[in-house]
């Protein structure tokens, strides 16, 4: 039997629609206090179609965009919840070591000759007079950024432990 898009999932449905055990869905809950699906008799746990939202963006942060638990803590401190739900509610914002930065403000940086390392959020990328070529190229080069940044980060990670 199919439920209907607002009705509420169990702990085991929800980690099914999200491709993550149901430990781990246990586990962001003591890390992240805005995750508060509705416990009922025996402290089964319900998430609502909004609590499923959060969750995915909290696993897109984590598991895709490479944030740490704490880096995820910090932005939702500093922008709540629309820097982790679904991209509607970023609009034009690119997530970097600083946080979530709109594009006019990386442009300005950018015209001032200030770079900052930019994690481009795929699933925001501007489609605005770009060919599917022109995207997936785009997209391409911007991971291959992001396994570089991820491969340097772990090499030098293994230098200041033998040191």
């Amino acid at each position: 039997m199919n439920k209907g898009p607002l009705a509420l999932r169990t702990i085991s449905e929800a980690a099914d629609a999200l491709g993550v055990p149901q430990h781990v869905l246990r586990f962001w809950e003591t890390k992240f206090t805005f995750i508060r699906p509705t416990k009922r008799a025996g402290g089964r746990r319900f998430y609502r179609p909004q609590d499923i939202d959060l969750l995915q963006g909290i696993k897109t942060l984590l598991y895709d965009r490479g944030y740490t638990i704490r880096g995820v803590q910090n932005l939702f401190k500093e922008h709540g919840q629309k820097a982790i739900l679904k991209p509607t509610g970023l609009g034009e914002a690119v997530a970097t070591e600083q946080g979530l930065v709109s594009r006019e403000e990386i442009a300005v940086e950018d015209a001032a000759g200030v770079g900052q390392p930019v994690f481009v959020r795929t699933d925001i990328v501007p489609t605005m007079g770009l060919s599917s070529e022109m995207r997936e190229s785009f997209l391409n080069i911007a991971k291959a950024l992001e396994d570089a940044q991820a491969t340097l980060g772990r090499q030098i990670g293994k230098a200041g432990r033998r040191s």
